[in-house]
């Protein structure tokens, strides 16, 4: 049994990176593997955009993330960086900065590096996912 983790840079609307993700983590949990952190960099923290509203024959992707996490118990963080510049905030954050929103969808957290830098000393293979 593996320890991953895993870290996804790219949109879920300009790349195909995250989906990739998704499916690897998937087989690897599958095949009794652990994966102990995603982490959504750059881009990727539009993955955990609680208000993305995708046409209902296309992929949901935010809702089959949430499910992953819950199912799975897997820890989904999204970089505090990354987010704040792309506007995407937690209540917390939204309250500090004088905003109204609360933009993270359920089952994701946000936090910092040194959340990524713990999981990459812990797993036994770091595989990041997107430029």
């Amino acid at each position: 049994m593996l320890k991953y983790a895993i870290q996804i840079n790219s949109s879920p609307c300009h790349a195909q990176a995250g989906d990739t993700a998704y499916r690897f983590i998937c087989a690897a949990l599958e095949a009794g593997h652990e994966v102990l952190r995603v982490f959504f960099y750059f881009d990727g923290v539009y993955h955990a955009l609680r208000f993305s509203s995708p046409p209902e024959d296309e992929l949901q992707i935010t809702a089959r993330w949430t499910e992953l996490a819950r199912k799975h118990a897997l820890d989904l963080v999204v970089c505090v960086s990354a987010a704040q510049r792309r506007g995407l905030l937690t209540g917390n954050e939204a309250e500090r900065l004088g905003k109204r929103d609360n933009d993270l969808a359920e089952g994701f957290r946000i936090s910092g590096l040194g959340q990524l830098v713990e999981a990459t000393l812990l797993a036994d293979r770091f595989i990041v996912f997107g430029a």
